[in-house]
């Protein structure tokens, strides 16, 4: 259940209080997920499949989701009293699954340097999935998670065509910054991963298009690189479509008889983009994401170099 704080905001952010917080409904493989800091952002993804979630609140998936931003101000308190639960069993928490948790929203309200310090003191395992460069402010708190417990990091990155950036992603960085994290995020020791997503169909997915991208994606240092075709939920679907009429009337047709069946693409379809990407990805020196595989920082050399040389023991 939710609860309207009663704090003076910006017209368009909606403040609330809740009284949970870890929920499942928005997890991959039964993982738990965390909430993300807000439901929306300005300007978001065309294909943002999160628009139907801010249905849950009572609020418009259309012109509503892009202006509205709902902030669940107090998480990091209620994360602690989850983990602190004897119910809690210390499952992974994946956060960014739903939308970013490092949008423009947690510039001002802050929120994740407190729920990774919670999952730190609790030593829970949580993994990170963003577009936003906002998670390097948090790279101290990453490298001490890293130190007792396991911390995934990932970066979105579907294509580098600055032109279908513009379009379809207007209120993110563009993809050469969100590289740049994947660099930094390497430099400072800390592994990273890719999700290669959304690989657009007729608009990103030219061979060309791909070899470019995982080529990127390989100079930044990303330990993995996992594609992922665009889908269309109830919600995004139609915004997307629209969107598409307006821009490439062309290929509507083409887009009604790929999703004939659902949100996904067809099989085949999926296949042949996987396949492409590791082939690539082969050819340039990464491999595919393993599922479920935990990236740990290292420990520096200067630490180890500080450790005493081992003894042999003898036995007189």
């Amino acid at each position: 259940m939710l609860r309207r704080a009663r704090l003076l905001v910006h017209p368009g952010t909606v403040l609330h209080w809740r009284r949970d917080l870890v929920s499942r409904r928005h997890t991959a493989r039964s993982r738990p997920g965390l909430p993300d800091a807000s439901t929306a952002i300005c300007r978001p993804c065309v294909y943002c499949f999160a628009r139907k979630t801010h249905s849950y609140l009572d609020l418009d998936t259309g012109i509503g989701f892009d202006s509205q931003i709902v902030v669940k101000v107090n998480a990091p308190e209620l994360l602690r009293r989850r983990l602190g639960s004897r119910r809690w069993l210390g499952d992974h928490v994946a956060m960014g699954t739903n939308v970013d948790c490092y949008q423009r929203a947690e510039g001002r309200y802050r929120l994740m340097p407190g729920i990774i310090s919670a999952l730190t003191e609790h030593a829970n395992p949580f993994s990170i999935l963003t577009k936003g460069t906002l998670i390097l402010r948090d790279l101290d708190l990453l490298r001490r998670a890293a130190d007792v417990t396991e911390v995934g990091i990932s970066v979105s990155v579907g294509f580098v065509d600055p032109e279908l950036w513009r379009t379809v992603e207007p209120g993110t960085p563009a993809p050469e910054r969100r590289l740049d994290v994947v660099r930094a995020l390497a430099e400072a020791g800390v592994g990273c991963g890719v999700l290669m997503a959304p690989v657009i169909p007729f608009l990103g997915d030219h061979p060309a298009q791909l070899r470019a991208t995982v080529r990127a994606i390989a100079a930044a240092g990303a330990t993995s690189v996992t594609p992922l075709v665009l889908h269309l939920r109830p919600g995004a679907r139609e915004w997307f479509m629209s969107w598409l009429a307006a821009h490439h009337p062309h290929l509507v047709r083409r887009y009604e008889r790929l999703y004939a069946e659902g949100a996904y693409a067809p099989k085949w379809y999926q296949r042949r983009i996987t396949r492409q990407v590791h082939e690539l990805a082969r050819e340039y020196g990464i491999g595919p994401n393993r599922t479920g595989t935990p990236r740990r920082i290292p420990v520096p050399a200067a630490e180890e170099a500080g450790l005493p040389e081992p003894t042999q023991l003898t036995l007189l």
